[in-house]
């Protein structure tokens, strides 16, 4: 009351404390800094307010959006921190650390936010992917370190894990599924049989395709328990199970297989249920195609049945080095004595696998002094070669070189496309129809017995081998005319013929599934005549049509194929390195119809060697301490594995200088399990 008595009087908001003025006599007088008179204002005693500055930390984080006169705001701040604590798009919550950004490699002020289904997403992963066990996540020692490394994570216990590495697998088969299902062309499979540990029986199915990309897929479809006995109804009733289970059972093109009896039956069955349901193309004429790797094995083990003794030699030669730290010192000191170089390696082979066998023959021909040297200064050592059998292994090791070269082709993980095996199995043939005519008598022998064997199986596979190298420019038809002619002595040879023939029948096959396109024309009603002048007109035009048409027909008789033109176009110099699926992705819309031929053709397996490392993996899963796994796990974990990261390449040779020789020699018998597998390899 006195205040008012002396005028003075205070301005005070209801909102909030935003300006404050003080009223002395006529004047106005502001009492803090961020109020101002309005310049303009009718009533000069009325103060305009301004926009308060934003202090809270929480503006960092939002911004201020426009609001109507009439909208309040009540306890913003609070609302927006309270949202902070909660929201799942914050990239930070406090900026306590110093971090390095992983993307940029520049210090970050942040701290990510943790993601425990990320980090369960992860452990999975790396179960899978190491074939660590499920236990793996109750160790004490592991889950001391997750804690350590943040007091926020959620500890699983190994069925908790089981369920989520079955959970990723039913997601990614889902995701297979799919591609299975949009993929444009047919798929070839191959599947063979495995037996674990436990004497358990497995059935490995891969499926082999080109995708829309024009890239080359290979993805493990199935990996499941296959009781006894496995016999070939059963296989053909389990293998027409699975397609149906994945929805391929009408876009199957090939499956290759090794020889094994039980095979050719199931094949057989398989083939001719799919051909009751119109299935396959070709009436299923090149359904069936046999392993090149493992016939390839079967003409050498051949003849090597007739060189054990030489090679036993050798064998014993490596054992003898790596028994012991002394021996294995002593032969270093004779290899540099007669200065070879040490970091080429030893090979220890494996008996079951000629290819290791080569390798093995090979790096011990080229430490062939040292072992000299090794029998006279060690009165031990008494399995050397003599001069005859160093000069029977190297003639071995130079005749069986252009078949470990090929085996290596056929057996690559990352395999190459069917046009590439039929060059090199013609020039193994060629080598041996050589080699047989040789005047070393040695040569000569062994050359025969092989040839024997390749004969046998070169008509099984010659004929889809060369309709694939038919479509890779560089070489076309006139290279098969070469190489048969070649081989059988003439040019245009009934085999070449034949090969001809059945190009042309696949071709009209493909041709014959396609829509074609037909351009429909609308005639309009013929006027009627009214002089004889319109009359003469009229069947003139009559005339000229009915000739148009016959051109059209002749031409139409005349117009060569697509198959036709792409023979006659001049081929690509074989110089050139070319990508023959990157030549089909740029050349569908040109050729169709041939086209949809090369992406099946070319997706062909012609071996089983490079799949059977799912055996492999198969073998790490259920090893002597996880034999009891069930199979419906064992199938989650290799499926899984391969749809995510694919296989890995194994060698199945041991470098002698890379070993500890006071180990046992046991590492061959400790995965003979793994190795009787590969039925590729096997004599």
């Amino acid at each position: 009351m006195d205040d008012l008595q002396d005028g003075v009087g205070v301005n005070v908001e209801s909102d909030s404390f935003t300006a404050s003025a003080a009223i002395i006599g006529d004047a106005p007088i502001a009492l803090e800094a961020d109020v101002e008179p309005e310049a303009n204002s009718k009533n000069p005693t009325t103060i305009s307010k301004r926009k308060r500055k934003h202090t809270s930390v929480v503006w960092n984080q939002f911004e201020r959006l426009p609001m109507g006169a009439d909208q309040e705001r009540k306890n913003e701040n609070g609302s927006m921190r309270r949202h902070m604590q909660s929201c799942v798009r914050r990239d930070t919550r406090d900026v306590g650390q110093l971090l390095i950004s992983q993307d940029k490699g520049t210090l970050a002020l942040s701290v990510k936010r943790f993601d425990a289904e990320h980090f369960h997403e992860l452990i999975t992963t790396a179960i899978i992917l190491h074939d660590l066990p499920f236990s793996f996540v109750e160790y004490e020692s592991i889950r001391v370190t997750y804690q350590y490394l943040h007091p926020e994570i959620t500890l699983v216990t190994r069925n908790t894990l089981k369920a989520d590495v079955q959970k990723m697998y039913s997601r990614e088969k889902a995701r297979i599924k799919s591609m299975l299902e949009f993929s444009p062309g047919r798929i070839c499979l191959t599947f063979d049989l495995w037996t674990s540990i436990v004497t358990d029986g497995y059935l490995s199915l891969t499926a082999h395709f080109i995708d829309k990309d024009w890239v080359l897929q290979k993805r493990i479809l199935n990996f499941c328990f296959m009781p006894s006995p496995h016999t070939g109804i059963a296989l053909s009733e389990k293998l027409y199970a699975l397609l149906c289970e994945w929805g391929i059972e009408y876009k199957v093109f090939t499956l290759t297989l090794d020889n094994a009896s039980a095979n050719d039956v199931s094949v057989d069955l398989l083939k001719n249920q799919l051909i009751e349901n119109n299935a396959l193309i070709f009436c299923g004429s090149f359904f069936h195609i046999r392993c090149c790797a493992h016939v390839l094995n079967l003409v050498v083990q051949e003849r090597l049945r007739d060189i054990d003794s030489v090679v036993k030699k050798i064998r014993e030669s490596v054992k003898y080095v790596r028994g012991s730290q002394i021996r294995k010192k002593k032969f270093l000191e004779c290899v540099n004595h007669v200065g070879l170089d040490s970091k080429r390696g030893l090979r220890q082979d494996v008996p079951i696998r000629w290819n290791s066998t080569f390798l093995m023959l090979d790096s011990v021909l080229y430490y062939r002094r040292a072992f000299c040297h090794l029998e006279l200064s060690d009165s031990n050592y008494k399995d050397c070669p003599n001069p005859y059998d160093w000069e029977k292994a190297e003639k071995i090791c130079e005749f069986l070189e252009p078949f470990y070269n090929i085996t290596c082709v056929f057996s690559g993980s990352k395999y190459a496309t069917a046009n590439l095996y039929f060059p090199t199995v013609y020039t193994s043939y060629l080598s041996l129809k050589k080699s047989e005519t040789s005047e070393d008598a040695y040569l000569s022998a062994m050359a025969k017995a092989m040839l024997t064997k390749f004969e046998k199986y070169w008509k099984d596979f010659s004929l889809i081998l060369a309709i694939a190298i038919v479509l890779d420019p560089r070489y076309k038809l006139n290279f098969v005319d070469y190489a048969y002619g070649n081989v059988y002595g003439m040019k245009g040879s009934p085999q070449f013929l034949e090969v001809k023939r059945n190009l042309e029948l696949l071709f009209a096959e493909y041709s014959k599934g396609k829509v074609s396109t037909i351009n429909v024309v609308t005639s309009l009603p013929t006027p009627i005549a009214k002089n004889p002048t319109q009359k003469f007109l009229q069947r003139q035009t009559k005339v000229l049509k009915e000739f148009n048409n016959f051109e059209n027909q002749e031409q139409t008789v005349m117009q060569k194929s697509k198959l036709e033109v792409y023979l006659d176009e001049p081929r690509v110099q074989g110089s050139v390195e070319l990508d023959v699926l990157e030549f089909w992705k740029g050349n569908q819309f040109r050729y169709p119809e041939l086209s949809y031929m090369a992406r099946d053709i070319l997706s062909i397996p012609i071996s089983t060697v490079a799949y059977e490392s799912a055996f492999s993996v198969g073998g790490r899963v259920l090893d002597q301490y996880r034999s009891s796994l069930k199979p419906d796990v064992v199938e989650a974990f290799v499926c899984t594995r391969d749809w995510l990261f694919g296989d890995k390449a194994m060698d199945d040779t041991e470098d002698v200088f890379s070993l500890d020789i006071n180990e046992p020699t046991t590492g061959s018998s400790q995965n003979s399990h793994n190795l009787n597998t590969s039925n590729a390899m096997e004599g």
